[in-house]
């Protein structure tokens, strides 16, 4: 019997039991759209992740203190004080070659924002101008902090769209005065709208001199009694160039710094930030992913007692096969043909299935943030041939037994 024969077989048999052949398929139907939509979950949110982190600025190393020690307790990465306003000044005249674009550092506070009767709490964060290209800010209106603002410790700021709307409304507010810890700031320039979440809210600040923050906001100075910054961000000309634009910026500060054994700064560079989510939410992924797999095993074994029931019932339609001359070979791929083609059947329809629940949990926000679905041919692929697989391996023993009755017998039954 050729396969195509043995193919036109066993769709007659399946369609002669219609509602059977459906319930089975339903089993591997649900196991693979859930796996489908699971897999679409992780790599949507996956692909945000990365959005998200890289709409900050592109190819950055973050330079930030390292943990303090007092009393024998140690603190939070960051919280020593050992980074300063020159330290950027020396990596920007010591580094900038043809690895490293722009040096940007920053200090930050949280504090409440007035104008008029409204006000709002709000991150405050002190620059300088590079902090703009660094970052990847656009000024939608006005202008951006100057070197000039930052030599002179203006009071003037650059305020993110979430705040204009929050005190100002519908009007502009470059020109308006704020006020921040009981000083009148004067805004020069409206951010454009970013959006996002996590390392990505850039629409509730307020962008402000960083000397000025320095000295009428945060007064923190580290051991010789300089004014700290808390990051300094590096821009990188290239993603090839991360490593070596590391190490020269960890020459430079150790040198600054005369340290001998152990660093008083970390590096971080945004692709270890995006790597470091990105397999946290992969280990996440699978293990979600695994669970919704055990319903293609579920299916599976409904195949295989779907089949062992088609068996018995046949037995006496073997027989008469086999006494006119058909082989163990023609049985076995008889019945193989079958499961294959429950669980290519219900594969295929999951993987339909899936896609359309994907494009609905889409439509679904939680706790403020849109779910993200993201489904690749990758994963309809092997989400199809797993459950042909699956049929294979299910419907192999059923079929086997089959292909081993004794015609005498079967035509006795």
């Amino acid at each position: 019997m050729s396969p195509l024969e043995s193919l036109r077989v066993a769709l007659a048999a399946l369609t002669d039991n219609k509602l059977r052949s459906v319930l089975t398929l339903l089993g591997m139907v649900i196991g693979v759209g859930a796996v489908i939509s699971v897999m679409s979950i992780g790599r949507g949110s996956s692909a945000a992740i990365t959005e998200q982190i890289e709409s900050i600025g592109s190819n950055l190393i973050f330079v930030r203190a390292a943990a303090s020690f007092q009393g024998g307790v140690r603190g939070a990465q960051g919280s020593a004080a050992t980074l300063t306003l020159d330290d950027a000044q020396a990596l920007a005249d010591s580094v900038l070659t043809p690895d490293v674009l722009a040096v940007a550092p920053e200090i930050s506070t949280f504090s409440q924002a007035r104008a008029g009767r409204e006000n709002v709490n709000t991150r405050i964060i002190g620059v300088t101008p590079e902090y703009e290209q660094v970052r990847n800010f656009q000024v939608a209106e006005g202008r951006f902090i100057t070197a000039q603002d930052v030599a002179a410790r203006r009071l003037v700021a650059v305020v993110g769209s979430s705040v204009s709307e929050t005190l100002f409304g519908g009007l502009s507010p470059v020109g308006q005065t704020v006020t921040i810890n009981q000083r009148p700031f004067r805004i020069v320039g409206l951010l454009e709208e970013m959006g996002g979440t996590g390392l990505a809210i850039q629409d509730d600040v307020i962008v402000a001199p960083i000397t000025t923050v320095q000295a009428r906001l945060v007064r923190q100075r580290t051991a010789a009694g300089r004014d700290r910054v808390q990051t300094i961000t590096v821009q990188v000309t290239d993603n090839d160039r991360l490593e070596q634009a590391k190490f020269q910026v960890s020459e430079v500060l150790r040198e600054r710094h005369q340290i001998i054994d152990q660093d008083d700064f970390t590096l971080t560079s945004q692709e270890d930030i995006i790597q470091a989510r990105t397999d946290v939410n992969n280990v996440l992924t699978i293990f979600l992913g695994s669970i919704a797999a055990i319903s293609l095993l579920v299916g599976g074994i409904g195949i295989m007692n779907i089949m062992l029931v088609s068996v018995t019932e046949r037995t006496h339609e073997i027989g008469i096969r086999k006494a006119v001359g058909a082989k163990r070979r023609d049985i076995l791929y008889q019945f193989l043909a079958e499961a294959t083609l429950l669980s290519f059947g219900g594969g295929a329809i999951g993987v339909g299935g899936g896609w359309g629940v994907s494009r609905l949990l889409e439509r679904l926000t939680i706790s403020g943030q849109q779910v993200e679905t993201l489904v690749q041919a990758d994963i309809a692929f092997l989400a199809l041939g797993v459950s042909v697989a699956i049929g294979l391996f299910f419907g192999i023993y059923p079929a086997i037994r089959a292909a081993r009755l004794d015609p005498i017998e079967a035509l006795r039954r």
